[in-house]
């Protein structure tokens, strides 16, 4: 089920809103995160659509990094 979705219905956080949660972000260690705006927000969506992983759209990074980001 690949569905296309148009930027306008992608939910981002605003910057004041990472600024209040990034201290609770792990620091990286080698290799570089991917955009945390964009992962936590990808999270967000897919709680609040009710989706499975694999059906989250792909805008927001690779579902597999959503899902481990998710479950740290």
């Amino acid at each position: 089920m690949d569905m296309e979705v148009s930027m306008s219905t992608l939910f981002y956080l605003s910057s004041a809103q990472m600024d209040v949660i990034r201290p609770f972000f792990p620091r990286s260690r080698g290799i570089p995160r991917r955009d945390d705006q964009k992962i936590i927000s990808g999270i967000i969506h897919v709680l609040k659509f009710g989706l499975r992983w694999k059906d989250a759209p792909k805008e927001y990074g690779p579902y597999k990094t959503l899902y481990n980001r998710f479950v740290r």
